[in-house]
């Protein structure tokens, strides 16, 4: 049989601002759009942030949330994940409140405190829509994005314990991989694992073949026959280390969230192009993209019936 590759699609994230893109959504009708589209594209999990519909600024606002989520439940089958990371200038309570009160299906969880800097991106631009944007990326020049063992538990045991979320877990470098081996030792975390190798963030692993071939060897090492891996990598790199990462096996992530364009200084009209793009060559590859049913039986997940909308 041929195996099934997994897309999610990250619609709007937390790092690109209004400026950057007039395709990136911000409104809950957008981002409910943006994402109905990638998943009708061929998306099987909708990894979801929220922005502030004013201004475009990252949001963990509950009703910011509300804004989309049923709307993209109602009209389609896709898995919902939603991000605990929010951002960096977040606490852990304000990133955890939306998974808190919607308990999906799929959450993200960073696997350790790390730099995250953006603010290379304000060179890019001498105007900006929204004041808010230079003085985010200029704050994470001296922001750490706290992930400390502490916060890691208390995302596994309030959301996959008591909830039944499983996690897309985020490995950023090396050390999250062990710290990952770490918790799968200690049984607070279960197969199978569903790892995303994140590449291209400065202050993690660069967006390098390398990188990703060490980061799967590790991965390997550590985590046997326990978990699935998938890729994502920012700006230009992301089409084609997806690629490789079905190549070694693995799924993948595209969308907004991660990058602008569609191919190099082209910005991507929509997340749906970049699922479209990154399927066409996954099918060309002799391989077929799973459906939202295939990933619930394959990461074992409770069910879309099960999640607060």
């Amino acid at each position: 049989m041929k195996r099934k590759i997994i897309i999610t699609c990250a619609v709007t994230g937390s790092i690109y601002t209004p400026t950057m893109s007039p395709h990136l959504p911000v409104t809950g009708p957008e981002i409910a759009t943006a994402s109905i589209d990638a998943a009708e594209a061929g998306a099987a999990i909708i990894h979801l942030h929220a922005r502030d519909p004013e201004n475009g600024k990252p949001s963990a606002d509950v009703n910011h949330f509300h804004g989309f989520i049923p709307q993209i439940h109602q009209a389609s089958d896709a898995v919902i994940n939603i991000s605990t990371g929010g951002s960096s200038l977040m606490t852990l309570d304000q990133r955890l409140a939306p998974a808190r009160h919607i308990k999906p299906e799929m959450c993200s969880l960073n696997m350790g405190s790390m730099n995250f800097g953006i603010f290379t991106l304000k060179n890019r631009f001498k105007e900006w829509q929204h004041d808010w944007e230079p003085a985010l990326l200029d704050a994470t020049r001296d922001t750490v994005f706290k992930n400390t063992y502490d916060d890691i538990e208390t995302i596994l045991s309030d959301l996959g314990d008591k909830d039944g979320a499983r996690f897309e877990f985020e490995c950023y470098d090396l050390g999250h991989i062990e710290t990952l081996a770490f918790y799968l030792r200690q049984g607070l975390v279960k197969a199978p694992l569903y790892v995303q190798f994140v590449l291209g963030v400065m202050g993690g692993a660069g967006a390098s073949p390398e990188n990703l071939m060490t980061m799967k060897a590790a991965a390997d090492r550590l985590l046997g026959d326990t978990y699935q891996f998938s890729v994502v990598a920012a700006g230009s790199k992301q089409i084609p280390l997806a690629t490789l990462g079905v190549i070694l096996g693995g799924n993948v992530r595209v969308g907004l969230e991660d990058s602008l364009i569609n191919t190099e200084g082209v910005l991507a009209k929509s997340s749906a192009e970049q699922v479209t793009k990154i399927r066409t060559i996954i099918e060309a590859l002799g391989y077929e993209v799973a459906s939202p049913t295939e990933v619930r039986e394959l990461l074992e997940l409770k069910g879309r019936d099960n999640i607060r909308t």
